[in-house]
């Protein structure tokens, strides 16, 4: 289920809890409670993403163990997809690792160096929801394009992900050059 589909069933479900109960809302206009509904609907997906959170760590206990890096690799962010459990993103200042799977796990890996460009985009509902998409293009042939999607604060996972490639680039001393 996508998340516009989660909001628009939530929705569903909070209008008809108001059809359904007892108290007299004649008095609230269409736009009142209109806001009133998109301010419960956005509350309830929230929750239930706060709510998966907490059941991801009681599940997988040993993912604290794979993230402590023997390579000395330093994160710089953690995260995953809103109401996702099956896709995790980890920004080191090596490379992304994007993990999918709930019983079996899906490791991809592009390395910094190889990042040619990022954007971030988010749509109306999106923005509401404080999430959007990273799109990272790369050199790496198996993953020339990447999107993270559905990313709580994606500006500030840009920028993450920006400075990293930047720092990256000039520790190995890598540079591009543009042929005109």
């Amino acid at each position: 289920m996508t998340i516009k589909e989660a909001q628009a069933r939530i929705k569903a479900r909070v209008w008809q809890a108001v059809a359904q109960t007892e108290l007299d809302l004649s008095a609230l206009d269409k736009e009142t409670l209109n806001s009133f509904v998109e301010l419960v609907t956005e509350s309830a997906l929230l929750e239930i993403d706060s709510e998966l959170d907490v059941s991801n760590l009681k599940m997988s206990p040993q993912q604290a163990d794979e993230d402590d890096d023997e390579f000395g690799e330093e994160i710089l962010w953690q995260g995953r997809p809103l109401l996702s459990l099956v896709f995790y993103y980890t920004v080191t200042n090596e490379r992304i690792k994007i993990t999918s799977g709930l019983l079996g796990k899906t490791h991809e890996n592009v390395e910094l160096i190889r990042v040619q460009d990022i954007d971030h985009s988010q749509t109306f509902g999106e923005r509401m929801l404080k999430i959007g998409d990273i799109t990272i293009r790369s050199h790496d042939p198996s993953h020339p394009e990447i999107v993270l999607r559905n990313v709580q604060n994606p500006s500030g996972v840009y920028e993450i992900l920006r400075r990293a490639v930047l720092n990256a680039r000039k520790r190995h001393n890598f540079s591009y050059r543009e042929e005109m």
